[in-house]
C-alpha cells in the first residue's frame, strides 16, 4: 500500500458516491425492461412521441454509459480497502479475494439467468481477477493503463463507425415490433426465464466489448485513487475540481448530447457506432464531474444528510442493485405485471424515484438490525470462509 494503512472505518463518502451510482444505474435499466426495443439498433416503435424522444436524449445523454464508470470506479477503489482489511487481519490477501470474486461470479451468472440478462456482476467478477493479477502496479501505471484503454477503445468505435458509412453502413439492423422480449414477457414467469437464460450468454459477449475495456480503465483508476487513499482526505479534490470540472463538464455534455440524438433519432448505423465511440471518449469526463459535484455536496452546507441517507443504500449496493432487478421485473415481465411497452414514459421516470426511495428507506431500516446487507453477508462469508453475524448486537 502506498503510505498509511487507512482506518478500520467505513468511508461514508464511497458508500453514497455508491448509492448516487445506483440511481443511474436504476434510470437505465428501466428502458432494458420497459422498452423492448432498447439496445437493438432500432428507432422504438413504443416509445416515439416527442416526449419519449426527449426522455430518451435525456436519459443516454446524462445517464447512459456513465454511472456504470462512476460504480466501476468506486469498485477499484474499495479493492484497496479489501486489500488494507487483509493485511490488517494478517492474511493473506489473493486467496481471499479469489473466493470474493468467485463468490460474485456466482451471484452474477444466477442474477442474469433468473432476472436480468444484461447484468454487469459477471463482469465485474472476471475484471475483478485481472484486478487482482495487477495489484502491485503502482498508481500511476495504473492511471497510464487505464487512460490508454478508455482512449484506445473510444478511437476504435469512432473508426468503426467512420469505415461503416464510408462503405454503406453493413451495421444497419431492422428489429420489429415482434420482439422476443415482449412476447416472453406477457407470457409468464416460465417463458420470461426461459428468455433470461437464452439471452444471457450472447448478451454478455456483446456487454463485454462495449463496457469490458472500460470498466477495467475505470477499475484501474479507483484502484490508483485508492492506493493514495484519495477520498479520506479531508478535502480530496479541490486542487484539481475547478479545472477538471470546467474541461470536462462540457465535453463530456457534448459528447453526451451527440450520442444521445444519434441513439434517438438515426440507430443501426455506422453513425449510432461512431456516436457510441464519441460517447465512450467523453462519458468518463462526465463522470468524473458528475463525482466532483456530488464530493462538492457532500462536503458543502446540509450534505451531511445527503451522505446519511445515501451510505446506507450504497453500503448494500450488491443487495440493492438485484433488487432493483427484482422489482423492474416485477413491474414490467411475466414474473409479474407485464407492463412491458405499456407504461408511458413519464411513468417510467416516477417508477425510478419511487423505487430509489423505497431501497434508500429499506437500507437504512435493515442496517439498524443487520451489520450487512443479506447478499452482501453471503459474499462475505464465502470471503472469509466463516459465518458472519447476521444481527446486530
Amino acid at each position: 500500500m502506498t503510505g498509511p494503512l487507512p482506518p478500520a472505518t467505513r468511508l461514508h463518502t464511497v458508500d453514497a458516491l455508491r448509492g448516487f451510482a445506483l440511481l443511474g444505474i436504476l434510470a437505465v435499466n428501466v428502458w432494458a425492461f420497459a422498452d423492448p426495443m432498447y439496445g437493438t439498433g432500432a428507432t422504438s416503435l413504443f416509445y416515439a412521441s416527442p416526449l419519449d424522444h426527449v426522455l430518451r436524449v435525456l436519459t443516454s445523454t446524462l445517464v447512459e454509459t456513465k454511472f456504470y464508470l462512476l460504480f466501476s470506479f468506486l469498485f477499484g477503489y474499495s479493492f484497496t480497502l479489501q486489500m488494507a482489511s487483509a493485511e490488517r487481519a494478517g492474511v493473506a490477501f489473493v486467496p481471499r479475494m479469489l473466493r470474493r470474486q468467485l463468490g460474485l461470479l456466482v451471484l452474477g451468472v444466477l442474477h442474469g439467468v433468473l432476472l436480468f440478462h444484461g447484468e454487469i456482476l459477471t463482469i465485474y467478477a472476471v475484471l475483478g481477477l485481472v484486478l487482482l493479477a495487477a495489484h502491485r502496479v503502482r498508481p500511476k501505471t495504473a492511471v497510464l493503463i487505464a487512460c490508454t484503454l478508455l482512449l484506445t477503445t473510444g478511437t476504435l468505435f469512432v473508426v468503426a463507425g467512420a469505415l461503416a458509412i464510408s462503405t454503406g453502413d453493413p451495421f444497419d439492423t431492422v428489429i420489429t415490433a415482434s420482439d422476443p422480449a415482449l412476447t416472453a414477457y406477457r407470457n409468464g414467469p416460465l417463458a420470461t426465464l426461459a428468455y433470461h437464460a437464452s439471452r444471457f450468454v450472447p448478451t454478455q459477449v456483446f456487454l463485454w466489448i462495449i463496457q469490458g475495456p472500460s470498466a477495467l480503465a475505470m477499475f484501474l483508476l479507483g484502484f490508483a485513487a485508492g492506493r493514495q487513499q484519495l477520498l479520506s482526505a479531508p478535502d480530496p479534490v479541490q486542487p484539481y475540481a475547478r479545472r477538471l470540472l470546467a474541461i470536462g463538464l462540457p465535453i463530456g455534455l457534448l459528447g453526451g448530447l451527440f450520442y444521445g440524438l444519434v441513439e434517438t433519432f438515426i440507430p443501426g448505423g455506422g453513425l449510432e457506432l461512431l456516436a457510441f465511440g464519441i460517447g465512450q471518449l467523453s462519458a468518463p469526463l462526465l463522470t468524473a464531474s458528475y463525482g466532483l459535484l456530488m464530493l462538492r455536496l457532500f462536503r458543502g452546507a446540509g450534505g451531511e444528510p445527503l451522505v446519511r441517507h445515501l451510505a446506507p443504500l450504497g453500503r448494500m449496493s450488491l443487495s440493492n442493485y438485484v433488487l432493483q432487478s427484482v422489482a423492474l421485473g416485477l413491474l414490467f415481465s411475466g414474473y409479474g405485471g407485464a407492463l412491458i411497452a405499456e407504461m408511458p414514459s413519464p411513468l417510467l421516470l416516477v417508477s425510478v424515484l419511487v423505487i430509489f426511495t423505497v431501497q434508500l428507506r429499506l437500507s437504512a431500516w435493515w442496517l439498524a438490525r443487520h451489520p450487512y446487507g443479506p447478499l452482501e453477508w453471503l459474499l462475505r462469508a464465502v470471503t472469509l470462509r466463516q459465518v458472519p453475524a447476521w444481527r446486530r448486537a
